[in-house]
């Protein structure tokens, strides 16, 4: 989905991990996760606790660690970070464990909502790791009003025509033009799809760029005044400035879910089982809300947040209930060529 580079704080929290986790033995385990997405310290406090020898690998991109993994059939890999859509996909083809949660004792901090994720109700291959929403993300101090409505990014203003950016990643791109025409966000209908498609070759002579990875900072610098964003990114440039607002657009958003999968073909299944109930403890949970500015769907972490930091970042104050009204990405199948191709024309015009 998106590369995760920016932590804020990351090294004053890396030593407050939990060390609870129960002891599995000495197993050597690969964990894959995009850059700064956990504590820095989780690997090293992990192996303290248990007598593992857990080595963490990079990943880019869902794309990148998809291709490894389907070439690889899962080999060579124990637990993997990816984006809910891509999850399904490891499920559909076989290389997702069937978990048992008897050997996940901490899956009791989850919220009730998050087993109820439409790509994986009952937590069934899958745990989620960070939850959230996409929207609006601008500078109230620069833009005239307040934008409510995708349209505001997709039809910008004379004003802000050339100040705009949009995610490049596929889905997210094609959902704004989505939820703009009340389409699902997983909708393979071909004349909804050209409409879309046609939507956005249209925005794109308005737009400053696309952009994944670094317009939180043009919105702090004032090059951009509006974009596209995951919630926790627009929380980078809030923390810089606080003229910087997040927006769900009253169309509504997509629910991103990220989530940990245990690979069917793990050589090391106790030692995984071990590793993701790590994770799952409050205190380490909790890192992440705290230092890449995500929600996590883990209560207790939720609970333990200060009235102050949600105040600063409002949308962390963004309940269970209300995430769950929207309507997460999911694997179309081969719809996804036609996604591809379509977002290749659009950036080709």
């Amino acid at each position: 989905m998106f590369s995760k580079l920016k932590v804020i704080g990351a090294a004053a929290l890396g030593t407050a991990l939990a060390l609870s986790a129960t002891v599995a033995g000495a197993e050597k385990l690969v964990v894959s996760n995009w850059d700064g997405y956990m504590a820095p310290g989780a690997i090293d406090a992990f192996n303290e606790a248990t007598g593992n020898e857990a080595e963490l690998v990079l990943h880019g991109t869902n794309e990148e660690i998809m291709g490894k993994l389907i070439a690889s059939k899962g080999k060579g890999y124990d637990v993997v970070f990816v984006s809910s859509p891509f999850a399904e996909v490891l499920h559909n083809l076989g290389l997702a464990e069937e978990l048992d949660h008897d050997k996940i004792p901490n899956i009791t901090n989850l919220y009730e909502q998050a087993t109820q994720l439409s790509h994986d109700e009952g937590n069934t291959f899958s745990l989620p790791y960070a939850w959230g929403t996409t929207g609006l993300c601008y500078r109230s101090d620069l833009v005239e009003g307040t934008p409510d409505s995708w349209s505001d990014l997709l039809k910008p203003t004379e004003a802000l025509s050339g100040k705009t950016t949009m995610l490049a990643t596929d889905r997210w791109l094609l959902g704004a033009a989505m939820l703009a025409n009340g389409y699902s966000v997983n909708t393979t209908d071909a004349d909804e799809l050209a409409t879309v498609r046609d939507q956005l070759i249209e925005t794109k002579g308005t737009l400053l760029a696309y952009d994944d990875t670094t317009f939180y900072a043009k919105l702090v610098s004032g090059e951009a005044e509006l974009v596209q964003a995951w919630d926790g990114w627009c929380n980078y440039g809030i923390a810089e400035n606080a003229d910087i607002k997040y927006i769900v657009p009253s169309e509504g958003s997509d629910l991103w879910v990220d989530t940990m999968v245990i690979l069917k073909n793990s050589e090391h299944k106790e030692a995984a089982y071990a590793f993701v109930d790590f994770i799952l403890e409050p205190a380490n949970h909790g890192w992440a809300a705290e230092n890449i500015l995500y929600k996590v769907p883990n209560k207790s972490a939720m609970e333990a947040l200060s009235e102050d930091f949600v105040a600063q970042y409002p949308n962390m104050g963004i309940t269970p209930d209300q995430l769950l009204k929207y309507e997460q990405l999911r694997d179309v199948g081969e719809a996804q060529r036609a996604y591809s191709r379509i977002v290749s024309e659009i950036k080709a015009n």
